[in-house]
């Protein structure tokens, strides 16, 4: 599969220029996913300068990325190309429903990890205290 992962806010807290703390489970979720065999592009604002210190900055916590902002490492832009990055999932912070922590993005891309005794309890958190995606789920389902 292929992620498409914003930076600010997304994998940490939104101090740009600079670069915020990392959002809990943001590394280890993105390192996990690699493991897994999914391609991760880094799909950000930044550039110049401010896309170097965030590239450094996620190679220091164990993440190379297949493309920045690029659907593919070789890809040159011109005024032909879309600037839009074609993924299977985007993460972002400015996602409809607001950010989803880490833990559930990895529950939603690995629904097979969580057994019946774990759905079953979720079904019991008070609707108010549920993801966007669980209400979606319960209200339609799903």
């Amino acid at each position: 599969m292929i992620i498409a992962v914003d930076f600010d806010g997304t994998i940490v807290d939104h101090e740009y220029p600079e670069i915020g703390k990392p959002k809990l489970f943001a590394f280890d979720t993105l390192k996990a996913l690699q493991n897994k065999g999914h391609q991760l592009i880094l799909w950000t604002y930044r550039a110049g300068k401010e896309l170097e210190e965030a590239v450094e900055y996620c190679q220091k916590n164990g993440i190379e990325f297949y493309a920045i902002n690029k659907n593919y490492p070789e890809e040159i832009y011109d005024e032909t190309i879309s600037r839009k990055i074609y993924a299977d999932v985007y993460i972002d912070d400015k996602n409809a429903g607001g950010f989803l922590d880490w833990s559930k993005i990895w529950e939603i891309l690995n629904p097979e990890l969580f057994n019946d005794d774990v759905k079953e309890q979720m079904k019991n958190i008070p609707i108010s205290k549920r993801s966007f995606w669980q209400k979606i789920k319960r209200n339609f389902g799903a």
